[in-house]
């Protein structure tokens, strides 16, 4: 078994309301020196050792993002 991690985040042309929100509150709490907040989705899959890095950006392309509007990385923990 091997544990693989997805991050997903809105193209960077993309808007993004939620991260918009967060930099936008930060201030008002205290928080100072932070310029840009982009908010996105992060999996994690347990694995079998057979499955290949095409078929994990497949699965990551096809069914955890949208590629219209979204870019993905996959990493390999172990």
């Amino acid at each position: 078994m091997a544990r693989v991690v997805v991050d997903v985040m809105p193209k960077p042309e993309i808007l993004d309301p939620q991260g918009q929100a967060v930099a936008n509150a930060l201030p008002r709490l205290g928080f100072t020196g932070i310029t840009d907040v982009r908010q996105g989705k992060h999996f994690e899959l347990e694995i079998d050792d057979g499955v290949d890095d095409e078929t994990l950006a497949r699965i990551a392309e096809g069914f955890l993002s949208n590629p219209v509007v979204e870019d993905f990385v996959v990493r390999r923990l172990s």
